[in-house]
């Protein structure tokens, strides 16, 4: 049952007397403090840790990050758990609640379409088939071990304030919540969550169906271009593949063909079931980040032969959704002495909840990942025949039904039945009312099944769903010591499926690894037919030794930004929905002008360049800008911010805000304004002429207003990376259709001057409402802030958040430089205005010739105590594009300790 609304304002009050409490911002200051304090770890001392075979030493430097050195792999993992649990508890808490769909049992009944969605999904049930059928037995004694660390610490701290802050926040509307003992699947599903945050092109398949109700396969295709092949070029130069087994043809000339044009024909899709589906990818928790396409990663190596320290060198900055906890942890996993009984000497970042490292390094090799953008994802629509039957090649199966029963915490539990294909992909739509509608709305085609009353289903295929080995490849990333042990960990890493750049002290390589589908018929690029078998994925996966990799190329170099990994001649289809390169073609020009002039690439280059703010678009935009016979001087004044601009998207630049201005306004008025509600953000409303009866053609028509659908940082057009392709096409049409819209008149114009002088006049106007009249006062990190939030509390009213909890735990706003197709990728939605929602998570730049010479720097800091010293003390150093000393030997770990704790033996 809802909750009344005089039940939601006695709890506001009670969460706001709470937080005032404990953040020591009201009466009882003093206890507050003291009840604060209480949570934080302990890093100097000793302390006893159940199972430990001998000491373990936990070192923390100046900004709280953990070195940790033992005799054992089993006691290094047990006080990884320990200390994580130190730091992250809560959000380790609160990542397993989400990924097990028990969110419910933790902060009551907004959160229980969530849970059926993800419990629909079934992501606990693949993580434990992967612990029991998949993970080697020394996976599984890590697993347990880093387990039974988090208990030990679980032990003394059972739950509430002394836990952290959030346990005291959450008593007071859920006093009898207690955390359970952590288990090793808690771990292994956290990758479940990534895999989703890094799915490939499932929105693509959703937009470009929802699309189809006002464009034609022909309009649809220009929204979603070819990829400049011949322009931004691959990660590798494609080589063949001879009895499944890739052979790298560095050196040999680039393919400028590019794919077939995909398109929405013959896709029975419908306005309610993917809106459904859409809204309901929408209510994912915001921990979770923004899935999919248009949210990319840099990473590149470069040669000693080109590097200033003669070995080689290595970057990676991820991007991903901005939060506090960091999604990243960082951390030295040190055995101190190398045997059987304990193999690892590893640094880098990894998850709270989660043992070994992602990235890093060990002393022998480094690595760095990317988003491959795989489609690893398909949508199939079912003919549901029965309450446990469907259609496949006119005949009724099964599916497989399984119950699920979600605890509400003070509400009462509610029970869902999960219908599963015998592809093994659930029927996400039994979650949502406006998916079971498509009967009402879906198009029936010539070879589609009658759809009776019930309509089609759509269920979800998606290669994180079926069990894989992933955990085991984290530990041999960490152990590994060369190039093949490096490939042999990779062929472990099934999803999600990234991009991967290695060097040691002589070599570079890239390997794409990754479970990734091969399909029947159909492309991927929108839903497909589930009654017809010919669509269903093959049963094994692209072969690892048919996956694309490289060593050594001839250039020196390797860029990987997302773009494509291989032209077309490859023989298997890893996407059709690649981003579009612009960020690797500016990081490859960058090394290449490093090079000419400098000769050699030093590691404060490779640092500089992760700042690179260049907006590429605006080099080809701007001049046609200028040409504009701007008669107005008020908007003359604005354009005139863009004569000798250089590009870059510094905070302070009054160019950039223009720029960015006029881009956002070009955008709404060629794309935005044609588009159906269903991708337009809910606060876009247009006038638009609608049918008093739509079954009769005839029927009589009235001006109506019609506002979008989609949230708003999901909206499109988002302006990202495919939108510069996608103008830069168009603008070699003049005439095109797309440039034809409704201006503030409400009349039609055409034309791509006159929509260019539109979009200057609006986006003057709209600075001037943001910012002032006064250009002289304008830049561009006014309009481009970051909020790092809170995540793990949630963000509406059936969580235990509100406004004043969230201005104590949040951090900024931020002013930043960057933009969405930038190297220094401070993303924006362009649809929906310009709050930064997502950034580069973490930087790294590793020097293979003194690893103590490398640098890393984290969003927000180690701690996730809302009000420790290291919740937030990196942020300040991120945004001046600063890196802190990455110290790795134990001379340099102890140098730059400030706290030692001890951990025995219990």
């Amino acid at each position: 049952m809802p909750r009344s609304k005089k039940f939601r304002r006695a709890r506001l009050i009670v969460i706001v007397l709470v937080v005032l409490l404990v953040a020591g911002t009201g009466y009882g200051g003093y206890r507050g403090v003291s009840a604060v304090r209480a949570s934080f770890p302990e890093v100097d001392g000793s302390v006893k840790v159940a199972g430990l075979s001998a000491p373990v030493d936990v070192k923390r430097d100046a900004n709280g990050i953990p070195q940790l050195y033992a005799d054992t792999s089993e006691d290094l993992f047990r006080a990884q758990g320990y200390v994580q649990a130190q730091d992250r508890f809560w959000e380790m808490d609160v990542r397993r609640h989400i990924t097990a769909g028990r969110l419910s049992e933790m902060f009551g009944d907004g959160q229980v379409d969530t849970d059926a969605f993800i419990r629909t999904m079934g992501w606990r049930q693949v993580a434990q088939k992967e612990f029991d059928t998949k993970l080697s037995p020394e996976t599984k004694k890590y697993l347990q071990a880093y387990s039974d660390g988090v208990n030990a610490w679980l032990a003394e701290h059972p739950g509430g304030a002394k836990a952290s802050l959030e346990y005291g926040l959450l008593g007071a509307v859920n006093s009898g919540y207690q955390p359970e003992q952590w288990s090793p699947v808690d771990s292994v599903a956290w990758l479940k969550a990534m895999a989703w945050n890094l799915s490939g092109n499932l929105q693509e398949e959703i937009d470009r169906s929802l699309l189809a109700q006002d464009f034609g396969p022909d309009k649809i295709a220009e929204l979603y271009p070819d990829y400049p092949y011949a322009r931004n070029g691959t990660i590798v130069k494609t080589g063949t593949v001879a009895g499944d087994n890739y052979r790298p043809a560095d050196g040999s000339p680039q393919s400028g063909a590019a794919p077939g044009t995909a398109t929405a024909q013959g896709a029975a899709t419908t306005k309610a079931m993917l809106q459904g589906l859409t809204d309901r990818i929408d209510s994912m928790p915001q921990l979770l980040g923004r899935p999919g396409q248009g949210i990319g990663s840099n990473s590149w190596v470069v040669a000693g032969s080109h590097t200033t320290t003669g070995k080689p060198l290595l970057a990676n900055d991820p991007h991903l959704g901005p939060g506090l906890p960091s999604v990243w942890y960082q951390m030295g996993l040190h055995c101190r002495t190398n045997s059987p009984a304990c193999q690892f000497d590893v640094s880098g970042f990894t998850f709270a909840g989660m043992p070994g490292v992602v990235i890093g390094h060990n002393k022998d090799i480094a690595w760095g990942f990317t988003n491959l953008g795989a489609d690893v994802t398909d949508l199939f629509l079912e003919k549901v025949t029965g309450p446990d039957t469907y259609q496949v090649d006119g005949k009724d199966v099964k599916f497989e039904l399984r119950k699920e029963t979600i605890k509400v915490a003070g509400g009462e539990d509610r029970t869902i039945t999960v219908r599963t294909t015998q592809t093994g992909a659930p029927l996400i739509s039994d979650q949502s009312s406006e998916q079971q509608n498509v009967g009402k709305y879906a198009p029936n085609g010539q070879s589609a099944p009658d759809r009776g009353t019930g309509g089609y289903g759509v269920a979800l295929q998606w290669t994180a769903l079926s069990p894989g080995k992933t955990m085991d490849a984290v530990f041999e990333l960490d152990k590994a010591r060369n190039w093949d042990e490096f490939r042999a960990a990779a062929k472990d890493f099934t999803v999600p499926a990234q991009n991967l750049v290695y060097a040691d002290a002589k070599n570079i390589g890239y390997q794409a690894p990754g479970a990734i589908p091969v399909r029947g018929k159909g492309e991927g690029t929108v839903p497909s037919p589930g009654w017809d078998s010919a669509y269903q994925w093959k049963a094994d996966p692209v072969p690892f030794t048919a996956l694309p990799w490289s060593l050594n190329p001839s250039a020196g170099y390797i860029v990987t930004a997302n773009q494509a990994v291989v032209d077309p001649s490859y023989k298997y289809n890893l996407t059709k929905d690649w981003e579009y390169g612009t960020r690797a073609k500016e990081i490859t020009d960058q090394i290449e002008g490093l090079l000419k002039n400098n000769g050699k690439i030093s590691p404060d280059d490779m640092q500089t360049l992760q700042l690179d703010n260049t907006s590429v678009m605006a080099k080809t935009l701007v001049p046609l800008l200028l040409k504009q016979p701007i008669s107005d001087p008020y908007v003359r004044e604005a354009q005139d911010l863009l004569k000798d601009w250089n590009f870059h998207q510094d905070a302070d630049s009054a160019a950039a805000a223009y720029y960015n201005g006029v881009w956002r306004q070009l955008l709404i008025l060629a794309f935005g304004q044609k588009f159906p509600a269903d991708l337009r953000a809910k606060d876009n409303c247009l006038l638009v002429r609608q049918q008093d009866d739509p079954t009769k053609p005839d029927s009589s028509t009235k001006i109506v207003t019609e506002c979008g659908t989609r949230e708003p940082g999901k909206a499109q057009p988002d302006g990202g990376d495919r939108w510069t392709e996608v103008v830069r096409q168009q603008l070699e049409k003049p005439d095109s259709s797309w440039w034809t819209y409704i201006d503030d008149q409400h009349k039609e114009q055409k034309g791509l001057d006159n929509l260019l002088q539109e979009a200057m006049k609006n986006a003057r106007q709209e600075l001037t409402s943001l910012l002032s009249k006064d250009v002289s006062t304008w830049s561009w990190g006014r309009l481009h802030k970051l909020e790092l939030r809170e995540q793990t509390l949630g963000t509406d009213d059936s969580s235990i958040a509100s406004g004043v909890v969230h201005k104590l735990l949040n951090r900024g706003p931020y002013r930043l430089s960057g933009g969405s197709a930038a190297v220094d990728a401070a993303g924006w939605n362009a649809a929906a205005g310009y709050r930064v929602d997502w950034i580069p998570s973490m930087r790294m730049v590793v020097d293979l010739n003194d690893l103590d010479s490398s640098r890393w720097v984290n969003v927000g800091g180690a701690s996730g105590h809302a009000f420790h010293d290291n919740y937030n003390d990196q942020t300040d150093l991120w945004l001046k594009g600063k890196l802190l000393p990455w110290a790795y030997s134990p001379d340099a770990v102890e140098k730059a300790t400030k706290h030692k704790l001890v951990l025995t033996t219990g």
